[in-house]
């Protein structure tokens, strides 16, 4: 009866410890939770990414929603929750390297909601030169008073046919 009761305690233990992780700083401003969102999803060749951290920065029942082409040629949107995301481009991200890189921000605040324009570049390593691609995401965030929550990310990808505008490009 010992031994059960020493192992209860120490699985109760070892779960609480791996729950009281703090992300409070990554969510405090919206410069914070956009600055994450990037962050988490980058990393080189074989690095595992963090996911808890990533579905740290969604509400509840957030969408991630892609956009683009399919095999016909019509244009579509995708649909997914944190775990959709995670389970289907999770692995690509660390089998291939992905290094996500904002090039630019519109923000516009009312109240405590938000809305972020942010163009990105992405790299497959951080030595890369020359980006693999480039797309704008538009990220809809509520403040609850005590954080910054991302509601929805709906995105696309750049193409021939649809450059990304100058306004939304880097002003550096």
């Amino acid at each position: 009866m010992k031994k059960i009761i020493l192992i209860l305690f120490l699985f109760s233990f070892v779960t609480f410890a791996q729950e009281k992780k703090d992300y409070s700083k990554n969510v405090a401003t919206l410069d914070s939770t956009i600055a994450t969102l990037y962050s988490v999803i980058s990393g080189d060749k074989g690095v595992k990414r963090d996911w808890a951290l990533f579905k740290h920065l969604f509400k509840k029942d957030a969408k991630l929603i892609a956009t683009g082409k399919n095999p016909k040629g019509e244009t579509v949107v995708r649909y997914m929750s944190t775990e959709d995301y995670i389970n289907t481009s999770g692995n690509w991200l660390v089998e291939n390297g992905f290094h996500e890189v904002e090039i630019n921000r519109e923000t516009q605040v009312f109240g405590n909601i938000a809305h972020v324009f942010t163009t990105y570049e992405a790299f497959k390593s951080k030595d890369d030169k020359e980006p693999f691609m480039r797309g704008i995401n538009s990220v809809q965030l509520f403040n609850d008073g005590k954080r910054w929550w991302i509601i929805n990310i709906y995105w696309t990808q750049e193409s021939d046919e649809n450059p990304i505008p100058e306004v939304y490009l880097s002003k550096n």
